[in-house]
């Protein structure tokens, strides 16, 4: 490569910029690449704790910001929004590529303006089965994007599964593994004293909506937050994310508030947060982050309802409904000796990623995509 090449990063929320902050950083110290970072989403609302600020404490090179929001019920109308101004941004800068990760309409927002623009898209994390109506923004994106990155062989067998090209998947791990397991973590009493978490053992909650059932999310929310407030561990309670469903959660969350075994945060900086879950004695709700993270430091998960179906069969896993009388059983039922050899990779994802990045033949990718017939 003779000329320096310009790359995009979209982010739209707390959890897929954990998953992409190592692989911009690598850019950042490598003179034949110039990464551009584009915030939008929940990263621009105060009341999700307004993790821009997360975004800009990197002091990335080039940041960006474009508020997409709409209201919660118009996830359609966030994604033609989202749409409208990444194609303005992509117009000004002319990137070589765009890197989206996960299952967000931000992330096929990007994956449909690089296409339809001629620009190449590089899917972080396809191939995996999410649930709800993220499951179909997932496979959707990954049709729309040239090139994948995936966490393990199953997600690349999907991916062909679905027509992809064998030659356009690298398997490099999941990246936030990079982050998990450094030496760059802080401490967990720095953590509680930033954060004036004064209990010493602790639960981690997170309970995000699942749309596709969003009629009942106000029963849901108001049994979970009475299944926290029934069991006899102190938690750490972490809004949920901004799908259609989340204001039921966040008001059935007022509950808990002035409770002293509850601490309750909008959101929680991503190496603060893996330090408080490494820490924990378990995690409990439906977040992504007892399905992936957990295992890998041998952390219970207590997984509610439906929103991981699919993903949550590792044994550390209690599946149980929204029952509040299954929850509160679960909490008194905690499993020992927890199995962490799950495939997410070796902790260099962003190296294999740079390396990648590095072969001339990743840029001589076809843009013209083809179905490859199993």
């Amino acid at each position: 490569m003779n000329n320096i090449k310009k790359i995009v990063f979209l982010t739209g929320t707390r959890a897929d910029f954990g998953k992409i902050k190592t692989l911009i950083q690598i850019l950042e110290e490598e003179s034949s690449f110039s990464p551009f970072v584009f915030v939008t989403g929940m990263h621009l609302l105060h009341e999700y704790g307004y993790t821009l600020l997360e975004v800009e404490r990197c002091n990335f090179s080039n940041i960006s910001r474009f508020s997409n929001h709409t209201d919660e019920t118009t996830m359609d109308l966030t994604l033609a929004k989202t749409i409208e101004g990444f194609s303005n941004y992509v117009k000004e800068i002319h990137p070589d590529l765009i890197i989206i990760h996960g299952d967000r309409v931000e992330a096929l927002a990007g994956a449909i303006v690089g296409s339809l623009n001629n620009i190449l898209v590089a899917h972080i994390e396809g191939g995996e089965i999410s649930g709800t109506i993220d499951e179909l923004i997932r496979h959707s994106t990954s049709k729309m994007s040239h090139i994948h990155f995936v966490a393990n062989e199953l997600a690349k067998k999907r991916l062909i599964q679905m027509g992809e090209l064998s030659e356009s998947i690298s398997i490099i791990g999941s990246p936030d593994v990079d982050v998990m397991f450094s030496n760059t973590l802080p401490n967990l009493k720095t953590v509680k004293e930033y954060y004036e978490i004064d209990f010493e053992d602790y639960a981690i909650a997170m309970f995000h909506p699942v749309t596709t059932e969003s009629h009942y999310m106000v029963t849901y929310a108001n049994d979970f937050v009475e299944a926290l407030l029934e069991s006899d561990l102190s938690y750490v309670v972490i809004y949920p994310n901004n799908d259609f469903g989340s204001k039921a959660i966040i008001k059935a969350f007022d509950k808990l508030k002035g409770n002293p075994r509850m601490r309750i945060f909008p959101s929680v900086r991503f190496e603060y947060f893996l330090t408080l879950l490494k820490n924990s004695k378990c995690i409990i709700g439906n977040s992504s982050a007892g399905i992936r993270e957990a295992p890998l430091y041998g952390i219970p998960t207590i997984n509610i309802g439906t929103r991981q179906e699919n993903r949550a069969t590792h044994s550390h896993i209690i599946n149980v409904s929204y029952d509040k009388n299954e929850i509160l059983n679960a909490t008194q039922s905690l499993p020992d000796n927890i199995d962490t050899s799950l495939d997410f990779g070796e902790g260099d994802s962003a190296i294999k990623f740079m390396e990648a990045l590095k072969q001339d033949q990743f840029w001589e990718i076809n843009h013209q995509k083809q179905f490859k017939d199993i």
